[in-house]
């Protein structure tokens, strides 16, 4: 049996990567030519997906140009930050672990790097220093790029995941002021930050008080299409001996919004529930076991969330766009328009909701879905 050719749960692989056509074509020209860019959008929108398609491409067409990709979500301090980065900086620098081990007294001049090599050295690679000769020196460290860079002629071009999870550090808004000091004066190294934070990650790029302010070009990341979607889910099924007319295909993007992870988790559900021609009979039972999977995790956003807080998003599911009108506030117990306030900037913050063309929804369709039949009784079967 073939695999199933939708991917999700993890960034999608070439053959899995669908559209992005003109963001692949921007970003890809961003970094090539010294542009640091953003990119900002709601979770499982596809951004990290998008970055390793780009950093693959380029991996193949340029060899003068050293890529990391980097993925900020485990990491919790600034030490283990730039060990993390030294770290990866070095690896990349050189497919020779001769030249790694050496790197210690040709890159630094004030620190020194503890390296060393597990059974196998092209793979099991560990860096550590000195905590306080660090944080004295970490300049050093946050330059490394650049100094390396020059020395062999080459660029760098970095790639750092969950950049938002920097701000829980100790100290952090110290760091967030060195780590613009150093970088901006980079002439060899270009940056891509990207994280699933979206409000996060637009406060420390789109605020005027911020160091990162104007860091860099911005991209506001999109829904892919349906009219992509459909030719994609169609030619997928083809490729794997199975099924499904356009008609049909067109339910599971229109279904799930457009939004990525979920459009790819539905049709695999639905390729999976397939024997040879898809139905919609194959798409509601998919639909009904992607929802059961995620029930969990619907259970658990309920459950921390206040009972105003609910409220206003049973609001939002009853398509109100007046949240502090007095009918709306009374018939759904929104409290005062001072709660109605601060509720709405937590669920924006939380990602639960978010704005579109003036009015609020639901930022995961699968939850919207969930929702309303918890709370309405309306059912999801198509």
């Amino acid at each position: 049996m073939k695999d199933s050719p939708f991917i999700y749960g993890t960034t999608v692989s070439i053959q899995s990567f669908t559209n992005r056509e003109t963001e692949s074509l921007k970003l890809r020209s961003n970094l090539l030519n010294g542009i640091n860019t953003t990119i900002i959008s709601p979770r499982r929108w596809g951004k990290s997906s998008l970055v390793e398609k780009v950093i693959s491409d380029i991996n193949k067409k340029d060899k003068k140009t050293k890529t990391v990709i980097i993925d900020l979500f485990s990491v919790s301090s600034e030490e283990e930050f730039l060990e993390n980065f030294a770290r990866e900086i070095i690896k990349s620098s050189s497919t020779k672990w001769q030249e790694w081990m050496s790197s210690g007294k040709d890159f630094f001049k004030k620190l020194i790097p503890k390296l060393s090599l597990g059974i196998d050295p092209t793979a099991d690679f560990s860096l550590s220093f000195d905590w306080q000769e660090l944080k004295k020196n970490s300049d050093e460290i946050l330059n490394l790029p650049e100094i390396i860079a020059k020395k062999k002629g080459i660029k760098y071009i970095i790639c750092l995941d969950e950049f938002q999870n920097l701000s829980s550090f100790k100290d952090y808004l110290i760091f967030e002021k060195k780590l613009r000091a150093c970088w901006q004066r980079h002439k060899s190294v270009t940056y891509c930050l990207y994280g699933s934070k979206r409000h996060m990650m637009a406060d420390i790029f789109n605020n005027p008080s911020k160091p990162f302010y104007r860091f860099g070009d911005i991209m506001l990341l999109q829904k892919i299409e349906a009219s992509k979607w459909v030719p994609f889910i169609c030619n997928s099924f083809v490729s794997t001996n199975k099924i499904i007319n356009e008609k049909t295909a067109q339910i599971i993007p229109f279904v799930m919004k457009n939004h990525s992870w979920y459009v790819q988790q539905l049709a695999n559900y639905t390729w999976n529930l397939t024997q040879k021609r898809a139905t919609i009979t194959e798409i509601n039972a998919a639909l009904n076991e992607l929802i059961n999977a995620n029930t969990p995790l619907y259970q658990k956003e309920i459950e921390s969330i206040s009972h105003t807080q609910l409220n206003l998003l049973k609001a939002v599911a009853k398509n109100e766009t007046q949240f502090t009108s007095a009918a709306v506030m009374k018939q759904h117990q929104l409290g005062t328009p001072r709660n109605v306030s601060k509720n709405k900037t937590i669920l924006i913050n939380n990602d639960l909701i978010h704005e579109i063309n003036n009015k609020f929804e639901f930022v995961d369709p699968a939850f919207e879905l969930w929702f309303k039949k918890q709370f309405f009784n309306q059912a999801y079967i198509l």
